[in-house]
This record gives structure tokens, C-alpha cells and sequence, in this order.
């Protein structure tokens, strides 16, 4: 079985349980639920699917944070995108938690993150401009834009 395929389901359900409170750094054994790696490793990288019932996912990118909610029957079981309350990326100049939701995301850039290329997050649209020209990326991308096709293009 691939690395990916050990992390989903059980360790999923698992870490719903656990409340991680906005802004609050994860342990140092909350592990990313797609792909397995410490989340509190990544600071910089680390994105948030806060459900309504005070529970919450924790990864190590903005990357594998899309992979669970275009997938959340998979990585967690029984809950529907009606059921977040929040999504939580960090802005990549400020570090400052952003809305998810709100954000834009520039894709195929010269920055990698800690699983390789990433979904660059940003607060202002001006940033995320700036960002695409000065690291030769491929385009922007509002957070309804990002499809499990544009995911699987960033290797």
C-alpha cells in the first residue's frame, strides 16, 4: 500500500476528534492526514478545515488540505462541505492566517513547499500578481477554481 493510502479513513476520524483552536500551532505528533508528514514542521505551510462542530483537520500545505476537501469522504468519513465552517491558509509574505475561502492561490511557481509544488496562498489579488510574475507561475486561482485536475498538475 502507497504512503498515501496508510493515512486516510481511521487517522482521519482520529484527528477530527482532537479541537485545534484558531491560530493554535499543532502538536508535534499531529501528523497531515493525507500525506503522513508532521504538520508543525511546516509553520509557514500549515492550512486548516475547521468543521462546524469545533473540530478540525491540520496539514502541511494548502495542497493537501484541497486533496481532503475535494475528497472528504475519503479523508474524512461521513462530513460534506456543508459541514466546514472555515478554511484557513497562511498569506505567503505576510504569514498572517487568511480566509481560505477568500484567498488566492497562484500555482506552478518556482517555490516549492514541503510536498514539492504548492498552492501559493495570498490575502490581496495584488500580491498573488506580483508573486506570479516575479516566480514565473502558471496562474491564480480563486478557492472554487481549484479542481482535483489542477492538483493532480502540480507534481
Amino acid at each position: 500500500m502507497g504512503r498515501r493510502g496508510r493515512w486516510h479513513g481511521g487517522l482521519a476520524a482520529a484527528i477530527l476528534a482532537l479541537p485545534l483552536a484558531a491560530g493554535q500551532a499543532p502538536s508535534a505528533r499531529e501528523k497531515c492526514p493525507v500525506c503522513g508528514m508532521f504538520v508543525a514542521k511546516y509553520p509557514d505551510w500549515m492550512a486548516v478545515l475547521r468543521f462546524k462542530d469545533g473540530s478540525a483537520l491540520a496539514f502541511d500545505g494548502p495542497k493537501d488540505l484541497f486533496t481532503a476537501y475535494l475528497d472528504l469522504k475519503r479523508y474524512a468519513p461521513g462530513r460534506s462541505p456543508a459541514d466546514v465552517a472555515a478554511i484557513e491558509v497562511k498569506d505567503y509574505y505576510s504569514l498572517r492566517v487568511v480566509d481560505g475561502f477568500r484567498a488566492v492561490f497562484v500555482i506552478g511557481s518556482d517555490v516549492a513547499g514541503p510536498m514539492g509544488r504548492e498552492l501559493v496562498p495570498f490575502a490581496e489579488a495584488g500580491d498573488a500578481a506580483a508573486f506570479l510574475k516575479d516566480h514565473r507561475g502558471r496562474r491564480s486561482l480563486r478557492f472554487g477554481e481549484v479542481t482535483a485536475a489542477v492538483l493532480r498538475s502540480l507534481p
